[in-house]
């Protein structure tokens, strides 16, 4: 196996950074493109909502930011990248309650790429709860909530692991104005679970995505949505980029052991997979989202909401700013 490391020696973190730079040609346009499309400004006009500030979930230590973990499992990538930033418990405490939010946004079974893989949530389940935390896992489908979580394998995985699955019920929303947002105006936030929460984890795959050009970690964030979430495909990287700011989590898990590389977010084929064999597990999510693209074998001017994010405080374009370690299993 080869060992991790941070420095311009290590032959594979120089490849990863490789790829990464070639997902983020055209950064400077992209984040042109940002300034001009992105205007934080607040709601204005009268409304009945609540304005809300998300807590701010994520915890500063020193030592890298991200994690690469290529040629393993799922489950040993998992515990892997968390050894690689230093141990999970520098994220997690005992007493903690942790949100894990996994992208299971379809009734759709795990081999067909759709959904976080249910060996990935379970893992990190199964790491918080040892660490003696009580984890909560929800998101809010397309599809009915309880076939999505059942067909996927998540909620077995999670029942496995030791957590506890939250099924959205009507009352775990309420309409809110996120301080800042553009378009979370008077919405309907699963905001429910998110309350109470000490830590937060998004656990996602990567995906081809055919409006927004990649469904990645920031992406993952469209679950919180209540409500006809679809009005927001008209300006679906301005949403994104609103999530970004509204929520900002301990920990990013993006899953590329395999990657849907054609007719996402669906799929539905085989067919629409490759074997790309790498785990990102960080604290910048944006920077996470640019090293996923590569395995799309995208840029960052295809998915215009990363620029967006990156000027609204989310993370960095550029992988290369931040510290990032790489673990090639040999």
């Amino acid at each position: 196996m080869s060992g991790q490391g941070g420095g311009g020696h290590d032959p594979a973190r120089r490849e990863v950074l490789k790829r990464a730079a070639k997902a983020g040609l055209l950064i400077g346009a992209a984040s042109a493109l940002g300034v001009a499309l992105y205007d934080p400004v607040g709601p204005t006009g009268d409304t009945a909502s609540r304005v809300i500030d998300l807590p701010d979930w994520r915890v500063r230590v020193d030592g890298p930011q991200l994690a690469v973990v290529m040629g393993r499992t799922r489950v040993d990538a998992v515990r892997r990248g968390f050894e690689m930033l230093g141990g999970l418990e520098r994220f997690v405490r005992p007493g903690d309650r942790v949100l894990v939010k996994p992208n299971v946004a379809f009734a759709s079974p795990a081999e067909l790429g759709a959904t976080a893989h249910p060996d990935t949530v379970g893992e990190v389940v199964r790491l918080c709860v040892a660490l003696g935390a009580r984890v909560v896992v929800t998101d809010n489908p397309i599809a009915d909530p309880a076939g999505a979580f059942g067909v996927s394998g998540v909620q077995a995985a999670v029942r496995r692991a030791g957590g506890t699955l939250l099924i959205p019920r009507p009352s775990d929303f309420e309409a809110v104005t996120v301080r800042g947002s553009r378009h979370l105006v008077d919405w309907p936030l699963l905001v429910g679970p998110l309350q109470g929460a000490t830590k937060v984890i998004g656990v996602a795959p990567v995906k081809d995505h055919h409006r927004a050009g990649a469904s990645l970690t920031l992406k993952n964030w469209y679950g919180l949505l209540g409500g006809a979430r679809s009005v927001f495909h008209q300006d679906v990287h301005g949403l994104v980029a609103d999530l970004a700011l509204a929520v900002r989590p301990t920990l990013v898990v993006l899953d590329g052991t395999t990657a849907m590389v054609a007719n996402g977010p669906t799929g539905g084929s085989l067919s629409d997979l490759a074997p790309t064999g790498t785990m990102i597990v960080g604290t910048d999510p944006v920077a996470a989202d640019v090293l996923g693209l590569a395995l799309l074998q995208r840029t960052v001017t295809d998915v215009p909401y990363l620029a967006l994010a990156a000027r609204a405080g989310a993370g960095s374009l550029d992988p290369e700013a931040v510290r990032v370690v790489v673990d090639r299993k040999g």
